[in-house]
């Protein structure tokens, strides 16, 4: 990636950014879910195959959080953002199962200027987040406040005095 930061002029309706791929293990399922839901289909690789989630299964907040993460490496991290307002949509299609591997990607959905803050502007996106077998597990959308470029100051003639 470049040095320069992505800035709003850069995220326009229909690019794409690749997510993932990521590798679910099943200690980093049972870590979140011990820390943060603690459902015994999260916990237990026994307790998994007898729900109907059929196996050791990341909680949904941890899709979520592996989902942003991957948001971050791909291009959250590389551009001017502001943070969040808010999540419109956020699915989760299938289990997220130990072994999985995690790939989607993001899409900017629509970009406009803020009328509340001057040089800022939303951008939304929708993720979708498949596994190995390229079945659909996540699907969100959101929106992020992301900089503007800083505007040239063209006020000033390039005539050179006489």
């Amino acid at each position: 990636m470049s040095a320069e930061k992505l800035s709003f002029e850069d995220f326009e309706p229909g690019r794409r950014f690749l997510l993932g791929p990521k590798l679910v293990l099943a200690e980093e399922i049972i870590e979140f879910a011990s820390e943060f839901d603690p459902q015994p289909m999260h916990l237990d690789e026994a307790a998994g195959r007898a729900s109907i989630l059929g196996g050791l299964a990341a909680s949904g907040w941890h899709t979520s959080a592996m989902l942003m993460r991957m948001m971050a490496d791909s291009y959250v991290l590389n551009a001017l953002c502001e943070g969040a307002p808010g999540i419109d949509l956020m699915e989760w299609r299938k289990p997220v199962l130990a072994g999985d591997t995690l790939q989607g990607h993001s899409s900017v959905l629509e970009a406009r200027p803020m009328r509340s803050r001057q040089g800022m502007g939303i951008v939304k996106f929708r993720h979708a987040v498949e596994n190995q077998r390229g079945e659909l597990v996540c699907l969100s959308e959101n929106s992020i406040m992301i900089r503007m470029r800083p505007q040239q100051d063209t006020s000033m003639s390039s005539e050179l005095p006489a």
